[in-house]
């Protein structure tokens, strides 16, 4: 027990989202003004690290709920000089930002499916809102601190509650899960198809 009028030795309150609380968030790149376009990487949003890494530097706002307004920094990896797996890593959370931002379901191999998995560049990630599980590392200190590693698609059973509207690839819901800002005419189940552009990709 520490002394009460002295707290240089009293634990710091570092504040932190649970692990495994699911929170719907936005994501910003913050650009690090690295391009390899044989890499596809180009627009300046991607930052290379002095070892010679490079990733998407990633900044996640929470929307909703009791964490509104709570960062969360992660790195997106891209590539690293000691192989793969990173690179890889940072593909898979991609893969699950964008099943979870366009309500695609991770088994879904449709031709539309296949389509919603792929992106013009890095700029179609910056502003992107999905729903995401929270995680806890490591800083460069070894002090704990949030991560996000990981993005919950439509088969988890509080995607459409979380998400707060009616994904594109799955039929409405009666109860209450529109867009509250969506007026009457984009709540039709035909609006998407009739326009031939679902909402995710306006």
């Amino acid at each position: 027990m520490g002394s009460w009028n002295d707290f240089n030795d009293a634990k710091s309150n570092i504040n932190l989202i649970p692990k495994g609380t699911l929170v719907k968030v936005r994501l910003t790149i913050r650009p690090g003004g690295f391009d390899d376009p044989s890499q596809g990487w180009t627009g300046g949003y991607a930052t290379r690290g002095s070892t010679g890494a490079v990733y998407l530097n990633g900044e996640f706002t929470v929307l909703e709920g009791q964490y509104a307004r709570r960062k969360i920094f992660t790195l997106i990896g891209l590539y690293s000089p000691k192989g793969p797996d990173w690179g890889n890593m940072g593909r898979s959370l991609v893969r699950g930002i964008l099943n979870s931002a366009r309500g695609i379901s991770d088994k879904d191999m449709s031709p539309e499916a296949q389509a919603a998995r792929r992106i013009g560049g890095f700029a179609d990630l910056d502003g992107i809102e999905f729903v995401a599980r929270i995680d806890v590392g490591t800083d460069a200190n070894g002090d704990d601190k949030n991560e996000i590693r990981s993005a919950v698609t439509p088969d988890h059973k509080d995607y459409a509650q979380i998400m707060g509207a009616v994904p594109p690839a799955q039929p409405p819901l009666s109860q209450g899960t529109q867009s509250p800002q969506g007026s009457q005419p984009q709540q039709s189940p035909q609006a998407p198809s009739a326009t031939g552009r679902p909402s995710w990709a306006q």
